[in-house]
């Protein structure tokens, strides 16, 4: 049975969203090749905006059919085609409307552009569908919070549209007073032609004809309770949803106890999950024995879809949970460790890995005070330790407190201050025409800052909680890969951009006096000079990467090592390999056993330097009891530890 959401042949647009390592990628190939054969007369695009790409690693050695268009888009090169086309454009916007002279423009606007990966992606989809480049666009979109952000850039780009509006308000208010009338010139089509692309998309993400927005989740509460957010979120955004994908279903007939345990899990978390919806339809994948990966997978990974009907579980008995199960227990973190990040592709199980180790070390060293932290806009720390986190310094046990940072109100609270002084400061001065255009520009200058700036004002956050002494370690419970490392690059970015930022005040430092948004400011630039220092410092920062024996996690894993330590200087010792099928008297278990040992060689070959502990697939670890289990098993006793290193 093939599931109603691709069958529409007016569908333009189609995306597949949820958290990371659902099978989002696997499902928009999937689709597309799927398209591709059904209507070989439509041009289709398959696209990826998550900044750590793997329709390629997906597809493998299969060729789509030839009416399928792939593309992995490169946010950096789609930023300098963007800077090429219409910076002349910019620049003259700003030159008419405001005090700043060429210099400053052209420092201030190179800096100020978009570069956020969501954003670029945002503009090439509204091209795209504006030029009816293709019959139907299937995108394979990064994890929650960042796709989040990618449908909400319509407001952003509004906002940056109107703060160069702003600029040239004061030249049409010139040209009307003294020639009588203003027609509009080049410039004023440029801004509508980018505000008629963006609402032309923002029309299409509404329509339920020819467009759609799927959720792929697991049955797991993790990504349930992800899942029931997106949800919420998609909702406001008035994004229609009519179908969920749940992933990876284990088989419940084939006579093996360890798959029957895991597909009664899954049930009874599936259970409680249906109760929140309404007139939404899910659709039930099985679980493969091997990884869905080149022609025969592909184009068959449909043919098993099937409608998903919850059964009244409630009365039947659940295994208890089992002690966690781990091979090659690694050396614990030492206490000279004080940032500790944990990375990896999205769904390796990374906050769970976090939240154990945290855990630990708090055992290990009870006069330390470890703080975890998130600043993934998902966040998924409170889920996995079964506590109220949010956004309040929140102690889970002895010595261990948690955080969930919004990086969004760190951001807006930054606005706020600016507006703020910048209000009292112009409520001082005259209120002839200059100072008045002059004074809208100013207001919405921050509209122009960097994006990526919110989620770096969270890691400033960290820093003044370290420079205060409180925390002796710091746990981070990282986004996936691409925006990780992205995460890791931005200071430099930041960096630059509050040196144009301060060349504009000290040049004008007459005329804008902000002492407090200043100081604010420098604060920033102190902290962001101190954490690359502390990165780039082996002793106290490690990335202990987190992967799980697939293909496509292979090679990502690389990728991000190969960043950490080559281009950051970020030392990963530690490579766990995470959700392992142990070998046993079922078929089914036996064929994905077997084709997980030969990933693991693969690691083994590769990285023969570090420590690989293997934890086994499990029950899924929930709160402070069992992740203290997990954080036991997987590493060495310290003293145990301690002394094999001396020797």
């Amino acid at each position: 049975m093939t599931s109603p959401f691709f069958c529409n042949s007016q569908f333009r647009l189609l995306f597949f969203g949820g958290k990371g390592g659902v099978g989002k990628t696997t499902c928009a190939t999937a689709t597309a090749v799927n398209l591709a054969n059904k209507y070989p007369q439509k041009s289709v695009l398959l696209a990826s905006s998550d900044p750590a790409h793997s329709l390629i690693d997906c597809l493998g050695e299969y060729s789509p059919p030839d009416n399928v268009t792939v593309l992995e888009m490169d946010a950096q090169k789609c930023l300098v085609d963007f800077k090429e086309k219409y910076s002349e454009r910019l620049r003259e916007i700003a030159s008419r409307g405001t005090f700043l002279d060429d210099d400053d423009i052209s420092s201030f606007l190179a800096l100020s552009l978009p570069g956020l990966d969501e954003l670029m992606a945002f503009l090439e989809i509204s091209k795209w569908i504006e030029e009816n480049r293709y019959d139907c666009i299937v995108m394979d979109t990064a994890p929650t919070g960042h796709t989040l952000r990618l449908l909400a850039m319509p407001g952003l780009i509004k906002k940056w549209l109107a703060a160069l509006d702003a600029m040239l308000a004061k030249h049409r208010y010139m040209k009307q007073l003294f020639k009588g009338t203003y027609q509009q010139d080049a410039l004023d089509e440029f801004l509508l032609g980018i505000s008629r692309s963006v609402q032309q998309l923002e029309m299409l993400l509404s329509d339920t004809v020819r467009c759609r927005f799927v959720p792929v989740m697991l049955a797991e509460t993790l990504s349930g309770n992800e899942t029931k957010r997106l949800l919420k979120e998609l909702h406001h955004a008035k994004i229609p949803i009519s179908d969920i994908v749940v992933n990876n279903l284990y088989p419940d007939d084939n006579g093996c106890p360890v798959c029957s345990d895991k597909r009664m899990q899954q049930n009874r978390m599936l259970e409680g999950f249906v109760k929140s919806l309404s007139a939404i339809s899910l659709w039930g994948i099985p679980q493969s024995p091997i990884e869905i990966r080149g022609k025969e997978p592909l184009e068959s990974f449909w043919e098993k879809v099937f409608t998903l009907d919850i059964p009244q579980s409630s009365s039947a008995k659940l295994p208890s949970y089992r002690p966690p199960l781990v091979a090659n227990a690694g050396n614990p973190p030492g206490p000279e460790i004080e940032f500790l990040f944990f990375a990896g592709k999205g769904g390796v199980g990374k906050t769970t890995l976090a939240c154990a180790t945290a855990l630990r070390m708090a055992q290990d060293f009870p006069d330390k005070n470890i703080l975890i932290f998130s600043t993934d806009p998902a966040h998924s720390l409170a889920d996995c330790l079964d506590i109220k986190i949010g956004g309040k310094l929140t102690e889970v046990a002895e010595g261990l407190t948690a955080l969930e940072i919004n990086a969004e109100e760190e951001f807006k609270a930054l606005k706020n201050q600016y507006a703020k002084e910048l209000e009292e400061l112009f409520n001082r001065v005259s209120s002839h025409v200059d100072v008045a255009f002059d004074r809208e520009v100013m207001e919405r200058v921050l509209d122009l800052a960097p994006p990526g700036l919110d989620e770096v004002m969270a890691l400033t956050r960290i820093m003044e909680l370290h420079e205060e002494g409180k925390y002796d370690i710091f746990v981070f419970d990282s986004a996936p890969t691409g925006h990780f490392l992205k995460l890791l690059e931005s200071p430099e970015m930041i960096t630059q951009w509050l040196k144009a930022f301060f060349a504009l005040f000290l040049k004008y430092k007459q005329i804008f006096k902000l002492p407090d948004f200043s100081q604010r400011l420098v604060q920033i630039s102190k902290d962001l000079k101190k954490m690359r220092t502390l990165l780039q410092t082996e002793a106290r920062t490690n990335v202990y990467a987190v992967s799980i024996l697939t293909e496509m996690a292979f090679c990502e894993t690389k990728d991000l090592i190969a960043a950490c330590e080559v281009q950051l200087g970020i030392q990963v010792p530690v490579c766990f390999l995470n959700l392992v099928t142990p070998a046993g008297d079922c078929p089914f278990c036996n064929a994905r056993s077997r084709q997980e040992e030969e990933i693991r060689k693969a690691f083994k070959r590769t990285f023969a330097s570090k420590q690989q502990p293997i934890i086994y697939r499990q029950a899924e670890p929930r709160g402070v009891t069992q992740l203290t289990a997990l954080g036991a098993a997987l590493y060495l006793p310290y003293e145990e530890a301690k002394k094999s290193s001396v020797n």
